[in-house]
């Protein structure tokens, strides 16, 4: 798996990442904001249906203090 990870120039408080792996692609935005979590247009808690994806997901954002800081599509 390949990550690429970058700020923008116009707001470095913006991050931006880029996984691939095979042909499969996945993009992501970090901002600050006030914790809002999309996935494919859809809420977080709408998109993941298991608690247990959501704990493993949620896990770093929740270790760091960061879940409610930060908006992430």
């Amino acid at each position: 798996m390949t990550v690429i990870a970058t700020t923008t120039k116009k707001n470095p408080e913006n991050f931006y990442a880029t996984g691939k792996r095979k042909t499969s692609v996945a993009r992501v935005w970090i901002k600050p904001g006030k914790g809002s979590f999309t996935v494919n247009g859809q809420q977080f808690d709408n998109y993941f249906a298991r608690m247990t994806s959501k704990m493993i997901i949620n896990y770093p954002l929740v270790f760091t203090k960061t879940k409610d800081s930060l908006d992430i599509s």
